[in-house]
């Protein structure tokens, strides 16, 4: 068995490609977002779904021989406590205790799930120290990444993937914590992206927002780091408020780091305060909280930072979003 390319031409159908592409060997499912609590002190939250596909190791006709790989991570990121508090879960796929179906969105490990439930999504996630009980409620189309959906990732064009966004999600549900339920409303981000060669092998990692502007308008951006750290590669979609999309080339996209901060526990050193340009816009992301650091050695095998930031322009607040930063502790090979 050969995993599927990515290739020019194909044609991203919906509902049909929100759920699993098992001919691929990689796939995730990814949403974030900020609460608003009761209190009125925010918080942000994630939640992502991995499916990873095995290499067959013969023809074993078993059904207990593993063929997908099923892991799943959540966090809450709440300044009050001053460090993300964040589960995981990792599973083969079969026997209805993990799996991710097809033609519509529905992924779970035993009682974590997320699925698309007509108009809406829903994500039940159980964790060790909360519990998310949310609703997505889409308020605009499927934000398509590159040329059509098609990301590329890389100078050669097999570095690549099939990318799309649901920016400006209504949510709303009940968060559990301290043994104690409240419930939350927001704005969410959810990214669906598949491949079968997702980094280019000079690559190191990458850097990635995703910002709901207060206007209704949408960003996502991110870059590919070399050996060195230097940008290897950059891209990313801008829709306006008035819906007008531009996809963006690596020329337009320029990440500059600010401020770093150094994990107690790793010490891995991260940018957590940036400049971007994208395209004329100039944008500074500020975390809600410095240490957004995720342990996943138990699932993924790395560590890396996520969470929770605010885009301002000139100063000036003007949405929220998610930041992503990989490869700081050890570099991916993906």
């Amino acid at each position: 068995m050969q995993f599927a390319p990515v290739v020019p031409g194909y044609l991203l159908r919906f509902p049909h490609d929100e759920g699993s592409h098992p001919e691929f060997r990689t796939e995730w499912w990814y949403v974030t977002g900020w609460l608003n609590t009761p209190d009125g002190k925010p918080l942000g939250f994630q939640i992502t779904f991995f499916r990873t596909g095995l290499e067959p190791q013969g023809e074993n006709p078993s059904a207990f021989a593993p063929r997908q790989i099923l892991i799943a991570h959540a966090a809450l990121s709440n300044p009050e406590r001053g460090r993300l508090q964040h589960d995981q879960r990792v599973a083969r796929a079969g026997f209805t205790l993990a799996g991710a179906g097809q033609g519509r969105l529905e992924v779970w490990i035993d009682e974590w799930s997320l699925k698309q439930e007509g108009r809406t999504y829903r994500a039940h996630i159980p964790a060790s120290d909360f519990k998310f009980d949310f609703t997505f409620s889409p308020t605009q189309p499927p934000l398509l990444h590159g040329s059509s959906g098609l990301s590329r990732k890389g100078p050669k064009p097999e570095a690549a993937s099939y990318y799309y966004s649901l920016p400006q999600l209504r949510m709303n549900g009940t968060l559990t914590r301290n043994n104690k339920a409240e419930n939350v409303a927001g704005t969410a981000w959810l990214d669906h992206e598949w491949s079968s060669s997702y980094m280019d092998k000079e690559a190191a990692g990458w850097d990635w927002a995703g910002i709901n502007f207060a206007d209704g308008g949408a960003l996502m951006v991110f870059r590919m780091r070399d050996q060195q750290g230097k940008a290897l590669w950059a891209g990313g979609t801008l829709r306006a408020a008035d819906g007008r999309i531009r996809a963006m080339d690596p020329a337009d996209i320029r990440f500059t780091p600010l401020r770093f901060w150094r994990s107690p526990r790793t010490g891995a050193n991260y940018p957590v305060s940036w400049q971007i340009r994208a395209g004329s816009l100039q944008l500074r992301l500020e975390p809600l909280l410095n240490d957004q650091e995720l342990d996943t050695r138990l699932s993924t095998g790395t560590i890396y930072w996520e969470g929770a930031v605010r885009a301002l322009h000139n100063d000036r607040p003007v949405g929220q979003g998610y930041l992503e930063l990989t490869g700081y502790w050890r570099p991916l090979h993906f």
